[in-house]
């Protein structure tokens, strides 16, 4: 009589391919149908053939269990490679489950050893399985251990005794060495066979070349392995880029006057945007720093490449173009000289600056680019963008010159620097200044510079951008 897993209901269709949760419930339902068999084999206990087809079943459980654990581990995020490689084994095992005879069959060899008249009898494929000529006969249970690995040899002989003495079913895994050198993997499971009398007359098992399915387990766990490790590194690497972009831009949050000791005649703020991926954190800075003639010091600028590596560059920078400021070094010849610093740096890199230096005595700002929007200068409710000199991108051009322009400005002027980041939402876009102009009259109600900021932020950081950016604002006081 068929089994009930065969009975005439509606095939039930087959799961989207690719779903996780999909392959999840494929390995259950196979389970449960396998289940299912091996309790029809159960009710004959004494009969070889039901004790083989049980024996069967066992493996396709351990299997399944395996699989489905596997599969769980897959949900929580491994790669896709994986999910491929489980779908291809679950359809084959699907495959094997559907025949009595294929596939699974021709991995699994059957070994009976009588105690009473030391015979032994094996089946074909485990011949094929241990690599031995059938010319050479099965293997007591005295010379099994001898293709054994030494370290499992222990094993095997406790398993061995267990069934023989105690009358413990056998379930377990050793490595053997075929006749051809090749090193293979077998998991072993069996049942001693009583007489009348309740003595142990023989042992039977089943033995399965388990190698490649261990081989792919191995596989998944260095895989996992490595994922791990792999994101350990990566969330070590932000959590130094963060901790090392924070100690070295301003550490002020809100506005900053400057001069710091007089009456206010530069209201600063600033604020950086980070990108969609908060992997991706680049070598942006911003910084206003007051000089000791009085002057006060603006620059924005951005470096290539991503993570510490960028971000320890900007630091070398940003720290290079205070020093050379607070020295009186003017904005065209510093440029110059931190295209030769990034230029002849161990870690090779480009990058965008604008760097301004406003002299409240005189109103005047002096300011100098390399590759850079030019800053913005808002006045009487509109805008416009100043007219950039002469600057190439730092570290491009072997002793590049950079041009200085000047502009006289008047109270009320407001000036906005941004990285070009800010005005793009993606690395195809090309940088827009339009929406920025476009803010003016939103920028003449705001009340100081704190607020024209949020003012950006409100327009530029509701959007996912694919890098990050930074804005600065300096209103100038009367």
């Amino acid at each position: 009589m068929p089994s009930h897993v065969f009975a005439d209901r509606p095939a039930p269709q087959p799961p989207e391919r690719g779903s996780v949760d999909a392959l999840i419930t494929r390995t259950r339902r196979l389970r449960g149908d396998v289940d299912a068999v091996r309790r029809e084999a159960v009710s004959d206990e004494d009969d070889a053939q039901g004790r083989w087809q049980r024996a069967l079943c066992d493996l396709a459980v351990h299997h399944l269990d395996d699989l489905g654990a596997h599969l769980g581990q897959l949900k929580e995020g491994l790669p896709q490679e994986s999910l491929e490689a489980f779908e291809d084994e679950l359809a084959a095992y699907e495959a094997d489950s559907a025949q009595s005879t294929g596939s699974l069959l021709s991995r699994v060899g059957s070994a009976q050893w009588n105690l009473l008249t030391d015979e032994v009898s094996w089946s074909d494929e485990l011949y094929q399985i241990l690599g031995r000529s059938p010319e050479s006969g099965p293997m007591s249970l005295d010379e099994l251990p001898s293709v054994v690995f030494a370290e499992d040899q222990a094993l095997l002989t406790a398993m061995v005794t267990d069934c023989l003495v105690d009358g413990r079913p056998i379930d377990g895994e050793f490595r053997m060495v075929r006749s051809d050198g090749r090193v293979r993997t077998v998991h072993m499971m069996g049942e001693p066979v009583l007489d009348s009398d309740g003595s142990t007359a023989s042992m039977w098992a089943v033995l399965r070349d388990v190698s490649e399915l261990r081989r792919s387990q191995r596989a998944v766990r260095e895989s996992r392995d490595s994922l791990e490790r792999r994101e350990y590194v990566a969330q070590t690497e932000r959590r130094l880029t963060i901790e090392l972009q924070e100690a070295v831009l301003p550490p002020w949050r809100g506005s900053l006057q400057f001069p710091l000791d007089g009456p206010a005649t530069l209201d600063v703020s600033a604020h950086y945007l980070p990108s969609a991926n908060s992997a991706l954190i680049g070598g942006n800075w911003y910084d206003a720093l007051q000089l000791p003639n009085g002057d006060s010091l603006l620059s924005v600028g951005d470096l290539t490449g991503h993570g510490v590596t960028a971000t320890s560059s900007m630091a070398m920078l940003l720290g290079a173009l205070r020093g050379m400021a607070v020295a009186g070094i003017s904005p065209g010849p510093l440029m110059a000289h931190l295209n030769q610093l990034l230029e002849t740096s161990v870690q090779p890199a480009l990058g965008s600056a604008v760097c301004c230096r406003y002299a409240p005595k005189s109103r005047t700002l002096s300011w100098a680019h390399a590759g850079h929007p030019a800053p913005l200068l808002f006045r009487n409710g509109t805008g416009r963008a100043l007219t950039p000199p002469a600057g190439v991108l730092l570290g491009a051009t072997s002793g590049a010159r950079y041009e200085q322009a000047e502009v006289p400005l008047l109270p009320g002027d407001l000036l906005v620097l941004h990285s070009d980041g800010l005005t793009r939402t993606s690395a195809a876009e090309e940088g827009d200044t339009k929406r920025l102009l476009a803010l003016a009259p939103r920028f003449a109600e705001a009340r100081d510079a704190q607020e024209c900021v949020r003012v950006v932020v409100e327009e530029f950081g509701e959007h996912d951008r694919e890098h990050d950016a930074c804005v600065l604002v300096a209103r100038i006081g009367s």
